[in-house]
């Protein structure tokens, strides 16, 4: 069963950038490139730092991990750069008049 969460406004997350929220045991890296956001772990898989500290990659839909320089798509989860091989957890986010939501599994 799928639980929706509100995680902030549109406009209270720049294009470009990332930002942390915690949903219950999840921590979700929320990231916005135009007006398309996505949703994913914001737990490295290598070893446990926050994604959402690291670079956004617009042109690749990638998010960086700022530690060891892994990237990890923000489409499929998977890891497009060593150290990492594991994927991390994606998503689904849409918008809802002004509010950004998140759907978690």
């Amino acid at each position: 069963m799928a639980v929706t969460e509100r995680l902030c406004r549109v406009d209270e997350i720049e294009s470009g950038t990332a930002r942390r929220f915690e949903v219950g045991p999840h921590r979700i890296a929320l990231v916005r490139i135009g007006d398309e956001f996505y949703a994913i772990g914001d737990r490295c898989s290598h070893a446990d730092f926050s994604l959402s500290e690291g670079e956004v990659w617009a042109d690749e839909r990638e998010l960086e991990c700022w530690k060891h320089g892994s990237t990890f798509s923000l489409v499929t989860g998977e890891p497009q750069t060593l150290p990492a091989t594991m994927p991390v957890p994606v998503y689904k986010v849409h918008v809802e008049g002004d509010d950004v939501i998140v759907e978690i599994e």
